[in-house]
């Protein structure tokens, strides 16, 4: 298990926040958070879920389409396309002063092809190097002969509360950290729970001739094993403070981006409360 430079995290006067990165990749990461509490991570989870914007199709203006789709349907696929977004160099539309749309706020992907052929996401033609679809391999519609599209998608930055097609994960769920418990002087070593463990995390060592433990963090708590022990040796309970956090993102976002805008969008949140709080004692 790698260790973050700093995996203590203040979480208020006398408490401490212990944060470890179980595995990550380009889309996907898996932390072991303790310290925390229920309200806590599930605000975490619901703010990556719906509240860190991300880059989507707007608008769109078709000039042109001779293919055999119709042009709500293309706008409808046009907006389901993850579209990687750069936060430093966007604005949201309604924080522009534009009328319309311009640089700012908003992005142009330009699409313009012939049949025969499947057209696809990576077709589409961007005026920003940095915003452009994650993935090139998306169908969008297939032209026939002579058969012809022409069209600008306007993309622009929004939220998941208000479409899907604006949430940055596709996975953002968590569960307490499973503790396993074999009492040594209850169990008879008959291997059922290892056998009907349905991911694999107790082994029976036949050597040792006693259970092991293998990946408790693997446990989702189905207590397979409790139930199909009869002398009742094995206890399966999650740690109250202590949970194992994923999100795997649609490639708009990496999940490093997602976790820190979420976090500093809670701190928002809560200083906020703190400031109405404070103002109703006056």
């Amino acid at each position: 298990m790698m260790e973050q430079e700093d995996p203590e995290v203040k979480g208020g006067e006398g408490s401490k926040m212990d944060i470890n990165v179980k595995s990550r990749d380009e889309q996907k990461i898996v932390l072991v958070i303790e310290g925390a509490d229920v309200p806590f991570i599930n605000a975490l989870r619901r703010i990556c879920m719906v509240e860190v914007p991300t880059m989507a199709v707007e608008e769109v203006e078709i000039y042109k389409n001779d293919s055999r789709i119709f042009d709500e349907v293309l706008a409808h696929r046009l907006g389901l396309v993850p579209i990687k977004t750069d936060l430093e160099s966007i604005i949201p539309h309604d924080e522009c002063d534009c009328t319309d749309h311009c640089p700012r706020c908003s992005v142009s992907l330009l699409l313009k092809e012939k049949g025969p052929k499947v057209v696809y996401s990576g077709d589409l033609t961007s005026q920003d190097p940095k915003i452009t679809p994650v993935h090139d391999t998306i169908p969008l519609l297939k032209l026939r002969d002579d058969e012809e599209v022409e069209l600008e998608a306007i993309a622009q930055l929004g939220l998941g509360l208000e479409h899907a097609k604006w949430q940055p994960t596709t996975t953002a769920a968590y569960k307490t950290y499973p503790i396993i418990t074999v009492d040594t002087d209850k169990c008879e070593v008959c291997a059922k729970c290892a056998e009907e463990c349905p991911r694999g995390v107790l082994e029976f060592d036949e050597k040792k001739n006693k259970i092991l433990i293998v990946d408790p963090e693997e446990c989702n708590m189905c207590r397979t094993c409790e139930k199909d022990c009869e002398v009742e040796a094995i206890t399966v309970k999650g740690q109250e403070d202590k949970f194992i956090f994923k999100i795997e993102t649609d490639g708009s976002l990496s999940p490093e981006e997602v976790i820190k805008v979420a976090c500093d969008i809670l701190s928002d949140k809560s200083d906020k409360i703190i400031t109405f709080s404070e103002e109703k004692v006056k």
